[in-house]
Order: C-alpha cells, then sequence, then structure tokens
C-alpha cells in the first residue's frame, strides 16, 4: 500500500505545502495530493489555494512523489479545461500523477453558488464526471471520489480507483472486493494499526489529512 499526505493549502502562500512536501519524501512517502476548494468547508472568509498551480511548482522540487488533487470537482471549470490541467501537471510529472475526480456534494454546494459556477442536478454532474474519467483513464490513473451507489457504479463500469473518505475498514474491504480502491482522512493515534488494517483490506493507497504525523507514516512505510 503506498502512503500519501493531504498538503495544507488552506493558507494565504503555499510554503507550508512546500515544506510538507518536502518532509514527505525525506520520509519515504509515495505521494502529496491537495485539495480543490475555493475556501475551506463552510469558512468561506479563509484562504484556499488552488491545487494544480501548487502540485506543479512541487512536481520540480520533489521529483520522487506522485501528485494529485483529491479530488478535483467537475463543474469548478469546464472539462476541457480540466483534462488540460492534468495533461499540463502529466507533462511536468510523467507518470507520476493521479486523476482523482468528484462530483462533489451539498457541502460543497455554497462554494460553486457563491462564484457564480451553479450546481447542476446530481445526474449532470455524473455526465460530467464521466467525460473527464473517459478523456483520462487512457493516459492516468483514475481514482472517483466514493459518492451516491449511481457514482460507485460509474466508477466501477469504467474501471477506475474508487476513493473512500475516512471510512471504516470494513467498507474498504467491502468495496475492494467489486474492484480497486483507495482511501484518505485523518489517522487516528493508532496509525501503524489503523494502517495495517487499510492494507489488509485491500486498500492500494492510504492518504493522511491533517493532524499528520508524517514520523508515524515513515514509521509505518520503513516496517514495510
Amino acid at each position: 500500500m503506498k502512503l500519501g499526505v493531504l498538503l495544507p493549502t488552506f493558507r494565504d502562500n503555499a510554503n507550508d505545502a512546500f515544506a510538507t512536501a518536502n518532509d514527505a519524501e525525506r520520509a519515504g512517502l509515495d505521494g502529496v495530493f491537495a485539495f480543490d476548494h475555493l475556501w475551506p468547508m463552510e469558512s468561506p472568509q479563509r484562504p484556499a489555494l488552488a491545487p494544480f498551480p501548487v502540485l506543479a511548482a512541487i512536481s520540480s522540487r520533489c521529483p520522487s512523489l506522485f501528485l494529485g488533487p483529491l479530488v478535483a470537482r467537475v463543474g469548478l471549470v469546464g472539462t476541457t479545461k480540466l483534462v488540460e490541467q492534468f495533461e499540463t501537471l502529466n507533462a511536468l510529472a510523467p507518470g507520476r500523477v493521479i486523476a482523482a475526480l468528484g462530483t462533489g456534494d451539498k457541502l460543497s454546494k455554497a462554494e460553486q453558488v457563491a462564484y457564480g459556477l451553479g450546481y447542476p442536478p446530481a445526474s449532470d454532474r455524473r455526465q460530467l464526471l464521466r467525460d473527464a474519467i473517459e478523456a483520462l483513464s487512457p493516459s492516468l490513473e483514475v481514482w472517483c471520489g466514493a459518492g451516491s451507489s449511481q457514482t460507485d457504479q460509474l466508477a466501477r463500469e469504467l474501471g477506475v480507483v474508487i476513493n473512500l473518505w475516512g471510512k471504516e475498514t470494513s467498507v474498504v474491504r467491502e468495496v475492494a472486493r467489486t474492484g480497486p480502491v483507495s482511501w484518505a482522512g485523518p489517522l487516528n493515534e493508532n496509525t501503524a494499526e489503523t494502517l495495517d488494517a487499510l492494507e489488509n483490506a485491500g486498500a492500494t493507497w492510504a492518504v493522511a489529512s491533517v493532524p499528520l504525523r508524517i514520523d508515524l507514516l515513515e514509521e509505518w512505510r520503513r516496517s514495510h
């Protein structure tokens, strides 16, 4: 199982994200990821850095790391633009880009409405997701953020990884029976036990969010 971390991008600048990426690479971790939000969840007064420029800058600083948003929401930009962003990042870091995509949900609706982007019905967002997956999957590893049963079914139909956020290992094991699955979310104090359980359940990746303990991730990596 590969290990990644979510970068601290709810900041005024990217210095903390760069430092975290450097720490992750030195620790022997596999990848770094960035949120795709217009503001931190339910905190419109706070800043949020766009993921692709941050990841592009890290691509040259940390040449061993995989890179990707977690997840890039369809509908924030047109599908053509979204695909171009991934293709540009892949040109900078060939073979190291993970195209993690999602439809968004009611928790992120306010961001899109506030910026005048609209919030199409779920069926329309799933069609946008299908279009993006079909454009990207021939050349990149694609993850699909788990959602409704229809979204998960689409991911399995198109043969891409389902990414679960903060789910119990029993859920990971169940989803892994139908195809590849990755996991992301906060890790508790029993980091090693949780990572062991996720690996045994069939997760291909575990991506840790704040509060980050890169030292504990490094310990697990060195023992596996």
